[in-house]
């Protein structure tokens, strides 16, 4: 960073809940346009989002990087738990607590996503006519699809696993965990040839606590969410940022999206789906066109009176 500051901050979610944020605030003059951000299936902020939010606070906008309920260092048990619901929630919420923040600009509020936030991403815009743009970078829109990628063998395991796991939560007991991230022939939710690269590439290096695993329950949410089927109802600027070789998020629906959507833009990044973090071949051409779209689309301040 340069002139830019990170505070922390604690954003109530609920009884006795609280989400764990990080708020970067440029060095310009307030209100900042802002950018409120969040990780994908199991990620948290300190996994690879702090050059992103650094980025964009170089260059004139505030972002707030939150990790969900149950994950990283947000509140909420059982740990490790993957609720859709719930996390759409914590988009609202954040994006609440920066609407009421003074140093914010309400008017210039973006959201950003990245892998399986995607789902996030297109839910939150096709509902909140408010935002001024959204970005879903190599994202999951699709669950059906997404889960039409696992070989079938071991689909069923994954969904076995799942089923016994929720059964068993029902009368009370903790809960199975499943690895998040594993080699292809391993057992886990992501075992792409590509997997232990990202692991290895967002793994966070100061300290932030980060379990590869998940509940195996969670992974039941999943399938039945699409909604790829709802990009048509995006009115603000959403940017797409889907990879070439993307093995893990399909890319079909991702581009299906950016056409869907009366102001959809798509971006074809090189590479993989790790490819876009810090130290993926198109990191660095990421950064730029989303700051690009941000710039374009955030409106002029608000005037304040006199």
């Amino acid at each position: 960073m340069t002139d830019t500051t990170r505070e922390h901050v604690r954003i109530p979610a609920g009884a006795d809940t609280e989400l764990d944020c990080w708020l970067y605030l440029p060095s310009s003059p307030a209100p900042h346009p802002t950018v409120v951000m969040a990780h994908g299936i199991g990620g948290v902020k300190a996994a690879g989002l702090a050059p992103f939010a650094e980025f964009f606070a170089d260059n004139g906008f505030a972002a707030l990087v939150f990790d969900y309920r149950h994950w990283g260092r947000s509140s909420g048990t059982p740990r490790e738990l993957l609720s859709i619901r719930r996390q759409r929630e914590d988009y609202r919420t954040a994006l609440a607590w920066a609407r009421r923040h003074d140093s914010l600009d309400n008017d210039r509020l973006f959201i950003w996503g990245t892998s399986f936030a995607g789902m996030h991403i297109l839910d939150i815009a096709a509902t909140d006519p408010a935002l001024a743009g959204a970005i879903a970078q190599c994202p999951l829109v699709d669950g059906l699809a997404g889960m039409a990628n696992v070989a079938p063998l071991r689909a069923l395991r994954l969904t076995a696993t799942a089923v016994a796991d929720a059964l068993s939560g029902v009368v009370g007991n903790p809960p199975k965990y499943l690895p998040l991230s594993v080699g292809p022939d391993s057992l886990g939710v992501i075992a792409t040839n590509d997997s232990l690269t990202g692991l290895h590439r967002l793994t966070p290096t100061d300290g932030e606590p980060w379990p590869n695993r998940i509940t195996a329950r969670s992974l039941l949410d999943i399938a039945v969410h699409r909604p790829v089927r709802t990009a048509h109802r995006v009115q603000c600027p959403l940017l797409m940022v889907v990879a070439e070789s993307d093995t893990m998020a399909p890319t079909g629906p991702a581009t299906q999206a950016a056409a869907r959507a009366p102001r959809g833009e798509l971006y074809r990044s090189r590479g993989g789906h790790y490819d876009v973090y810090d130290g993926g071949i198109d990191h660095s051409d990421v950064l730029r066109v989303e700051l690009e779209f941000l710039t374009r689309h955030a409106r002029p301040a608000r005037r304040t009176s006199s």
